[in-house]
């Protein structure tokens, strides 16, 4: 006999910031249940799902998710209610033509993102099956423990603007195992804190993201301390995030305003003097033509990576590979709203031969969901934060849980 939804109940909750969210639990016919709860992104590109906010001012200045909560509880209940918890692929079909619009607009993406995630946990209970793998049965795919890319520098939004790109991380990639390469950047995090004091930085506390976020001199200066401290063989991967300083037809960094091809002019010289592997958002999201200009100019060195580009859209994963604009796609469930439609995207990149980052959000949750996302994927990389913060360790935790008692092998970065 079927186990089917019997029951779904929502709450607004914080996230890291301190921002409302949504946890939604979901009930079984078997009795099972489980809850999932859903992140938010503070560097948007314009091309997401969209998050339903409450927008009265007399609430958390707006943010609320009371009305997300209520569908949740209401239409969306209805509409799932008898529906077989094993079959993900039918629940987020009935979801995304229940809700109707392109952007999920009406009933929120954080609504039908934390339903679509609940019953995913929950058919897994029921199955005595962990998440991950779970997972990997119903979309077919081969689980591997990503290698994690751990924010060690932040700027831009997620570190108050101090410098104006947004992430520098560690790549581990000499690791030899997860628990490796989450005891090396342990140890990075540490020696870049002191090399930052030692030049005369204060940090008094860490970014949203739970890197530090000294007032550096430039963006360059941040790949200098990272390089300076770099353990042999690792690299360093950067989150550009141009969006947010592209103004009237320009990218405006540090007091310059720079064209596309000035973009690609400074990250190819950065290519050649520091260990860079991975660069992601290096130009704006409907900057195709600087895309598609710098991928050829960079993207048989290093990993060119399409977030506000892309956003986790099938079509504009196809557009972006047809073009050849970046050859890796970063993978955000709320940018998209469905466990389907994620590993859809997932599918188009691989069939590419693109790589493929899993990627948390500024404020996130204790929700170690991710993880066995990025587990069951078999995208080989995930990108979750610093190792300060329990919302990103959580993350890690588990990764670290699934490896000692699974045995999986960690993905190892090949050219």
């Amino acid at each position: 006999m079927a186990v089917t939804i019997q029951a779904l109940r929502a709450l607004e909750i914080l996230d890291s910031r301190g921002r409302p969210t949504l946890m939604t639990e979901v009930e079984l016919s078997d009795g099972a249940r489980a809850s999932a709860q859903v992140p938010s992104g503070a560097s948007t590109g314009r091309y997401e799902a969209c998050e339903l906010r409450d927008g009265d001012a007399g609430r958390y200045g707006g943010q609320g998710v009371l009305r997300a909560a209520a569908h949740v509880e209401g239409e969306i209940q209805e509409a799932v209610r008898g529906l077989e918890a094993c079959d993900q692929q039918q629940l987020d079909r009935r979801l995304i033509e229940l809700d109707g619009t392109k952007r999920k607009e009406r009933l929120g993406a954080n609504a039908i993102l934390s339903v679509s995630c609940a019953v995913a946990r929950a058919a897994a209970r029921s199955c005595g099956v962990e998440l991950w793998r779970h997972l990997a049965e119903v979309f077919g795919t081969e689980p591997v423990l990503p290698l994690p890319m751990i924010n060690i520098i932040s700027g831009g939004l997620h570190g108050g603007r101090n410098i104006d790109f947004q992430d520098f991380l560690y790549v581990p990639l000499g690791a030899g195992s997860f628990a490796e390469a989450m005891e090396r950047a342990v140890g990075m995090h540490g020696r870049v804190r002191a090399a930052c004091e030692k030049r005369g930085y204060r940090l008094t506390g860490v970014a949203d993201e739970g890197g530090w976020a000294p007032l550096l001199r430039s963006s360059a200066e941040a790949l200098e301390i990272l390089a300076g401290e770099l353990g042999g063989g690792d690299g360093i991967a950067v989150d550009v995030a141009a969006t947010h300083f592209f103004q009237g037809g320009g990218y405006r960094l540090e007091g310059r305003v720079l064209t596309s091809g000035q973009m690609t002019e400074l990250l190819t010289e950065w290519v050649e003097r520091y260990p860079l592997v991975s660069i992601e958002d290096p130009l704006a999201e409907d900057d195709w033509e600087g895309w598609r200009e710098l991928t050829r100019a960079l993207g048989e060195r290093v990993q060119v990576v399409g977030d506000d580009l892309l956003t986790t859209n099938t079509a504009r994963l196809r557009r972006g590979i047809a073009e050849g604009a970046a050859n890796a796609v970063l993978v955000k469930m709320n940018q998209i709203g469905t466990l389907t439609e994620t590993f859809e995207a997932l599918a188009v990149a691989r069939e590419a031969g693109w790589r493929a980052v899993i990627s948390a959000r500024s404020g996130e949750t204790e929700d170690a969901f991710l993880a066995d996302l990025a587990v069951a994927s078999g995208a080989g990389q995930i990108k979750v934060g610093s190792v300060t913060r329990s919302e990103r360790l959580a993350k890690y935790n588990r990764l670290l849980e699934i490896e000692r008692r699974r045995g999986l092998k960690m993905w190892r970065w090949a050219g």
